[in-house]
């Protein structure tokens, strides 16, 4: 096995985790706050359940990681396997797992109970409380799940959008 055959398989697990922050974005902004507002509304209202309907897109996601692995697999298409959708499918679960532990684990702490004090998770959990300061599906902030926007430049998103009407803020989160 030569040094090609290692590292393409990584750079394509890797850029498929990169590519996934930008699905997971879109996708939480423009389906979940969409026309996907039913599964997802239960994520930003306050319940005392352990599984949310928001936990349907746990779902989507291992399904297209399931998917990728199948359209790869010689063993499920044969000769007609495109092997690159494997590491596709790794780079899916990846992320996956990642959302898991950050979203669900560090952010929401349904799994653990840290919160941090300094640095890039601690931003990251500021970033993501300000997009629950939204009443509603309309208007918000921060809709990614890795990539965390400056608190002060949000806050100030937030006090724009409540200013023009294009969002219920709950108390002075965007003041």
């Amino acid at each position: 096995m030569n040094a090609m055959e290692i590292l393409v398989p990584i750079l394509i697990v890797l850029a498929t985790v990169a590519a996934m922050e930008f699905v997971a974005w879109s996708s939480h902004k423009y389906v979940m706050h969409g026309f996907g507002w039913a599964w997802h509304r239960d994520h930003h209202e306050p319940h005392d359940n352990r599984l949310e309907k928001n936990d349907l897109y746990g779902l989507v996601g291992a399904a297209m990681s399931i998917a990728m692995f199948a359209i790869g697999s010689p063993l499920v298409l044969g000769e007609a396997a495109w092997i690159p959708a494997t590491w596709i499918g790794l780079g899916i679960l990846v992320y996956g797992i990642i959302y898991t532990l950050i979203h669900d684990g560090l952010v929401h702490q349904r799994y653990f109970r840290w919160v941090p004090k300094r640095g890039y998770a601690k931003r990251l959990v500021q970033s993501h409380k300000l997009h629950h300061a939204t009443i509603g599906k309309e208007g918000g902030v921060s809709f990614g799940f890795l990539i965390a926007r400056d608190p002060a430049k949000l806050k100030a998103e937030l006090r724009r959008q409540r200013e023009a009407g294009t969002a219920v803020v709950r108390g002075s989160a965007g003041a």
